[in-house]
Order: C-alpha cells, then structure tokens, then sequence
C-alpha cells in the first residue's frame, strides 16, 4: 500500500473531532444532541455546523450546548458537502465522525470507532452498524428498519458481540463516518463541485481511498440510530439518477463492487453474533 500517511500513523489514537452538519429537523437534532451528551459529553470536541437552518428552533438548540461543545453558522445555505467539509476544515489534524443530525449515538459508539482505527493504519473509513443504512443496516440488511424503542440496548448487544472483525465494505456509508486524517490528506476531502448539495459524496470518497490503496471497514461492535432523510432530505438531497451517473463516471466499476457484495453478504456472521447477544439479553 503506497499510502505516506499510513506508517506515520500506525497506533496512532489521535483526538477525533465529532462534526454534526444541521439543517433544520429540530426534533431529530434534540435527540441527536442528547445521545452526544450521554455518550462523549463535554469530554470530546464537537463541531455543531449549522447551515443556514430556516427553523427558528434549531438556534435555540444549538445555542443550549455552546457551552461545552463548538457551535458554527454558515453565512448561508451551502448544502451537505460543503457543510461536512468545512467540519474537516475545522477538525485540523485531527481525524473526523462525520455525524448526521439526524442520528442518535448510542453505547460506546465512539471508543469502539476510534479502537477500530487504530487496528490497523490503512482503515481509511469505519462505519457503525445501524437500523437504516444500507449495507451497514441491522436486522435486515440493506433495509431501512424502523428506528429502534432502546438505541442502547442495540448498542450494547454490538459491544458484547464477540471479537469484532471489521469487515471490509466497498462504501463507508454517510449517516455516520469515521474518517483517517491521513487519508483526507492524501485524496482530499468531498467532491463538490461534483456532487452539489450531496448523494454520491462519500461513495465517491470512498472509492478514491481504495484506489490509493486504502480501506473502508464496518466497525461492527458500534451501532448509531438512524432516522435518514430528517435534516439534509427535505431539500430533495436523495438517490438521484444524475448523481450515480457521475458517480459511475467516475468509478465505473462502483456498482459491480457492490452487487458482489451484497450477493456475498460477508456482514452475515457479525449480524448474526450480535442478535444472538440480543436475545440473550433480553431472556435474562
């Protein structure tokens, strides 16, 4: 793997930087901010990027956790992209979780993240296990399962799960992204002169670093609660036909990538371990 970063940075556990991207969808940011508050509190740097939200709710939200975490306004409506890459901007050096606002952490989401970073220095990308999100969906893979009644106990049936194995995904998946700063560094961060206002972004991303002799990896002993489509969808931000146009432009080989795995389904066995761990905890 020709990647310069990598072995600078093998063992490395640098301070990951939590970016939360808002727009509007106050009601899916409450909780979002609240899962932050019992997960990582005050003890973890968090950059809360308001772009431009219309509702007059979502300032006073974000007004309320300015004490503790950092709170950013765009000067107007940028869009997702532009939105996240101004959180990795503002990360500095450090590595990224790019978070959506419409997610509910969960557990020990974060440490289990960042434990599976440091496992091995070529991870360019790690994403949670969640309800709704695609490849890295639980119970139903590829599903948009239904946002769970207990985020937690979800969360602690993948910590409990066994040895996790990280297995390796052809995409991160955007809801929520652990992102290397060395990989940033090296491929850049979104496209957006490409990909606008979002769809496409990360897969994008995510296949650059595999081309550069990266990784993407599921980190299935994390889960993050995803409602999807909440904050960023009402805009119209969803699959496109011109967006996966560009992306196939791009890297024409994306939807072979992840057809094959999908029909292989190499995530079985870590969906398996974990709802077994589920069930046993709720028999006892």
């Amino acid at each position: 793997m020709g990647g310069s970063g990598r072995g600078r940075d093998c063992g490395h556990r640098p301070v990951t930087v939590i970016v939360v991207p808002v727009y509007n969808a106050p009601e899916e940011l409450e909780r979002c901010l609240a899962g932050l508050e019992r997960t990582v509190g005050s003890t973890r740097r968090v950059a809360l990027i308001d772009d431009a939200s219309t509702d007059p709710r979502v300032p006073k939200l974000l007004e309320g956790v300015a004490g503790h975490w950092e709170v950013f306004t765009n000067p107007f409506n940028q869009g997702f992209v532009a939105t996240a890459n101004r959180g990795m901007d503002l990360a500095g050096s450090s590595d990224v979780v790019l978070l959506n606002s419409d997610t509910i952490p969960a557990g020990s989401w974060l440490e289990a993240m960042e434990s599976c970073a440091a496992s091995d220095p070529s991870i360019a990308s790690a994403t949670p296990f969640t309800n709704n999100g695609e490849i890295a969906s639980i119970p139903r893979f590829c599903h948009n399962n239904p946002l769970p009644e207990d985020p937690e106990q979800w969360a602690r049936a993948c910590w409990e799960a066994g040895t996790p194995s990280y297995p390796e995904i052809p995409t991160a998946v955007g809801f929520c992204m652990y992102m290397r700063r060395a990989c940033i560094d090296e491929i850049g961060k979104f496209d957006v002169g490409r990909f606008g206002r979002g769809y496409g972004e990360e897969n994008d991303w995510s296949m650059r670093a595999i081309k550069a002799g990266w990784r993407n990896v599921l980190c299935d002993n994390a889960y993050v609660a995803h409602s999807g489509g909440a904050s960023f969808g009402p805009l119209g931000l969803g699959p496109g036909d011109e967006a996966m146009e560009r992306l196939l432009q791009l890297h024409p080989d994306y939807m072979d990538r992840v057809s094959r795995f999908i029909e292989k389904d190499p995530l079985a066995k870590s969906r398996a371990r974990v709802l077994k761990r589920l069930d046993a905890m709720k028999e006892s």
